[in-house]
């Protein structure tokens, strides 16, 4: 039974739940830049290098046959095409990310400037009291 209540206890914490909702928007995100990649950033690129449909670019190491039996045996192929827009993928989703770091450090550095701003509060009375009487008992 205490495994199942520490199990709660880590389950129900701020941070596991953030990283959930972390994980759900990240995925809504990759399927954005995904989309962004493939239908807007990748058709101008490919009309460009000469209407090339980067999806469709593949290296045929063997092509397509049919054997003895009348059952057709599909080619192997390189798809390298749809590893450049993968890479683009990667780069866009890196990219928004490093942005999103760069300013939560940028928040974090001005929240650490208004703490050492700030004058270091007052001892109490009574440690202000305790020094003195240190102080007095040193000269004796």
């Amino acid at each position: 039974m205490g495994m199942l209540k520490e199990f709660k206890e880590f389950a129900v914490r701020g941070n596991v739940i953030d990283l959930a909702v972390g994980v759900i928007i990240g995925g809504a995100f990759g399927k954005i830049v995904s989309s962004f990649v493939n239908d807007v950033v990748m058709p101008p690129i490919g009309l460009l290098v000469g209407g090339v449909d980067f999806k469709n670019l593949a290296w045929t190491l063997k092509e397509e046959e049919v054997d003895a039996a009348g059952e057709t045996i599909a080619a192997v192929t390189v798809n390298y095409g749809m590893f450049i827009q993968n890479v683009v993928d990667f780069i866009i989703v890196a990219f928004v990310i490093f942005l999103a770091i760069k300013g939560i450090n940028k928040m974090n550095k001005k929240e650490e400037k208004k703490e050492a701003a700030a004058p270091p509060p007052s001892p109490p009375k009574s440690e202000v009291l305790l020094e003195e009487i240190r102080d007095l008992l040193k000269k004796q």
